[in-house]
């Protein structure tokens, strides 16, 4: 029986009336998207043929996903909104703050001891308002949510970019910051500018190497980390139909690294069975009686240059193997052109490969990790030895129990790899690694979707790369970033030289998903009597106080706080690894507020001049400075400003220490809506070339603050010290609700204001 049930249903029933409404008030066939979309309209948002890239429409989501370094904030300011329950099904899930060290059963329980005040104020709350709570070591909730909660069709948000992985079961799954999950759980509607729309036509078959994380590799070479921002991709033709359910969902888990809003594919037979095999056959059985409203209209496939805004193709029976990295997961090399990159290179990217990583959220199911099994047994059969370290993350208990029911962990085990627990661990900056802290240069690769710069684990000179499952353990087995296990081969232990044979696996567990504890724990009945209960000593967990509007006064003769250069991700704006212990604690979290940004007047990472006392400090040491002597702050940016995770105390830490905007040359989706719910200016030149006129000394004022409207451009003034002053054009993105959050301080503010009346 699936979680939900009956309001699942409830959809199915709906949604045939829904589409044929929205196909008749667009005059035109419906993308798998737009069908979703359309059938989760709010009521705020009465159907209309809203414009794409233009309008802001409500929506009214099925559920709320939490992971639990996010959901300490999203609930901490949930709290404050004057519920008793939460209006949609919800769960947290505990997941980010298990640190990857010796293995699974000695980390998840440090972890337990560590944690235990943030796991109880988690438990306590989830019973507290209705939230389902999964425990530690259930595994990594874009996977929990995969086996448990995604269904075709339906539309749901998390506080964490990956949350698109539920769109390998069909679904629009979009990763948002706290404050919009405060939104949809406080039962208000949930805003989104109507996404454009991007075409990913599959043809041919995978087969030998490829793999679907190859697709992913692919399509972020062709559209870079920003490519898809404010874009919905949608897979569609006979290659996607050929790949299983998990392979789909590593598809669209990536497209987070091209920024894109969501990933999905229309419902086909490989998701009826993911569904059957995960105990959800009711579910297939209802999905398949609205079948056409779960995929898209067919002549939006047969010609898509006229449905999507943009379209790719991209051959499966072509495709090969890709390695993409370091630093960044779009840049894409195919393997049979990695010996020649590496060559151009040097010793600018080494060769040895220290560690092969695989598993995590995005490439941790059955079908994944019995492939890389299938390569861990030829290398026993064939006499070789793994020349990298090699760690296996398993992405749930469901998967994990049943690989190892099936010998996985055993065959694993015969090649020195090892296992962590079922967490997030090197994926997020919680790998304990050996010598890292000598910042040696050095190179791993993984089937995990980031690489920036200390995103494993702190050292800025391990260069990471990115590559599939098979790819990885391949890899390992060589101990070389320049092997291509097509065509390249291996001495093993005998001195003979044998070939490795292309993995195989299968897709679904032939004896079924086997678990004794999946981890999950329902809330108590009437949670009303339950005390939250926040220690006012901790250095964890901390209350919010509502932040105040920005006064016009508070944006005139601001000062320079940081102009960032280069690529300024959410892990240099609020960098995760140690830091994640402070998630439920502003304060204490704001100490990590851009110190790994790169400031461009001394290239230099957390070392800013200060106005107030001549020096260079700390960038959180100088927000504090101008934040006592009451001057305000502003920060600069240049190119997708905020790429990366969901974390919304990026947006928090600046507007807690005294910023009050933020001006780019562009942002990232997620960043630039949580700086607007946060109630902060987020700005971007109209002129990027202006990025080059704000001087370190500067005093910047904003202009038209007061009178601020939709499509309305600011303007900022730049005095110089040197008596000369410079004029500049910012643009905005703000709607008239949006500038109502600025106005109120905050979104949880007018969130907070409208359910007390």
């Amino acid at each position: 029986m699936a979680f939900d049930i009956d309001m699942i249903r409830d959809f199915y029933r709906s949604i045939p009336a829904k589409v044929e409404a929205a196909r008749k008030t667009l005059d035109r066939p419906l993308t798998l998207s737009e069908k979703i979309l359309y059938s989760h309209l709010h009521s705020d948002s009465p159907l209309a043929d809203f414009k794409r890239g233009k309008d802001y429409v409500f929506f009214a989501p099925d559920r709320v996903a939490m992971q639990d370094a996010t959901a300490q904030m999203a609930l901490i300011q949930f709290m404050t909104c004057g519920r008793k329950k939460v209006a949609v099904p919800s769960t947290v899930h505990c997941d980010h703050l298990i640190q990857a060290k010796i293995s699974a059963e000695v980390d998840l329980k440090g972890a337990m001891d560590i944690n235990s005040e943030v796991y109880d104020f988690l438990e306590s709350i989830s019973n507290k308002y209705g939230i389902g709570f999964w425990k530690p070591g259930a595994g990594i909730i874009h996977q929990v949510v995969l086996e448990n909660y995604a269904f075709p069709g339906g539309m749901m948000i998390g506080t964490d970019s990956h949350t698109v992985n539920a769109g390998g079961l069909g679904m629009v799954a979009i990763g948002v910051g706290g404050a919009d999950a405060v939104d949809v759980m406080a039962g208000m509607p949930w805003e989104l500018k109507m996404p454009k729309l991007i075409g990913v036509k599959l043809t041919g078959k995978l087969s030998g190497w490829t793999s679907p994380k190859d697709v992913i590799l692919k399509v972020a070479g062709i559209l870079t980390v920003k490519g898809g921002t404010g874009c919905i991709v949608e897979y569609f033709g006979e290659g996607a139909v050929s790949m299983s359910c998990t392979g789909k969902g590593t598809i669209c888990n990536m497209g987070a690294e091209i920024g894109a809003t969501t990933s999905t594919f229309g419902y086909d037979e490989s998701m009826a069975r993911y569904l059957e095999a995960t105990g959800r056959a009711d579910i297939a059985a209802l999905a398949d009686e609205v079948r056409e409203h779960l995929t898209g209209d067919e002549a939006c496939y047969a010609h898509p240059e006229k449905y999507f805004d943009q379209v790719i193709e991209i051959n499966l029976s072509e495709l090969e193997p890709h390695i993409n990295g370091p630093f960044t997961p779009d840049l894409a090399t195919p393997i049979s052109k990695m010996k020649e990159v590496l060559a151009d290179k040097g010793k600018d990217w080494p060769v040895e490969v220290q560690v092969g990583l695989i598993g995590s959220c995005t490439n941790s199911s059955y079908e994944d990790i019995s492939r890389a099994a299938s390569l861990a047994a030829q290398a026993v059969s064939k006499n070789l030895k793994t020349r990298s370290e090699f760690t296996i993350t398993p992405g749930s208990e469901l998967v994990r129990f049943t690989i190892e029911r099936d010998g996985f962990i055993d065959i694993f085990d015969k090649i020195g790899a090892k296992v962590f627990a079922n967490a997030c661990g090197p994926c997020i900056g919680q790998w304990d690694r050996l010598g890292a802290d000598k910042k040696e240069k050095n190179t791993i690769i993984h089937s995990f979707n980031r690489n920036f710069s200390k995103r494993a684990d702190g050292n800025p000179n391990t260069h990471a790369f990115v590559a599939s499952p098979e790819t990885v353990t391949a890899i390992a087995l060589a101990g070389r970033l320049d092997f291509n296990p097509m065509t390249d081969t291996l001495i093993n232990e005998d001195g003979v030289a044998v070939k490795l044979d292309p993995p195989s696996g299968e897709e679904l567990p032939a004896r079924g998903f086997a678990v004794e504890d999946a981890g999950y724990q329902a809330p108590i009945e009437d949670g009303e009597s339950v005390v939250v209960k926040v220690d006012p000593n901790s250095d964890r967990l901390q209350l919010l106080q509502p932040f105040v509007p920005i006064s016009n006064a508070e944006v005139q003769n601001m000062r320079l706080l940081i102009k960032a250069k280069g690529k300024c991700t959410t892990d240099h704006i609020s960098m995760a690894g140690p830091w994640l212990t402070y998630r439920g604690h502003l304060e204490n979290i704001s100490n990590n507020l851009l110190i790994g940004a790169i400031n461009a007047y001394n290239e230099e990472a957390n070392k800013v001049w200060n106005a107030v006392t001549n020096e260079y400090h700390a960038v959180p040491d100088s927000a504090r400075t101008y934040q006592k002597n009451g001057i305000g702050t502003i920060v600069f940016g240049e190119e997708n400003y905020g790429e990366g995770s969901s974390r919304e105390h990026a947006a928090m830490e600046p507007r807690f220490l005294g910023v009050k905007a933020v001006v780019v040359k562009s942002f990232a989706r997620i960043h630039e809506t949580n700086l607007k719910k946060q109630g902060m200016l987020a700005l971007t030149f109209a002129n990027p070339a202006d990025y080059d006129l704000v001087r370190q000394d500067d005093v910047v004022s904003i202009i038209g603050f007061e009178t601020m409207a939709p499509g309305l451009p600011l303007q900022i003034s730049l005095k110089h010290a040197d008596g000369s002053t410079d004029n500049i054009t910012v643009n905005h993105t703000y709607n008239e609700a949006q500038i109502g959050w600025v106005k109120a301080g905050s979104a949880l503010n007018e969130i907070r204001e409208k359910l007390s009346k």
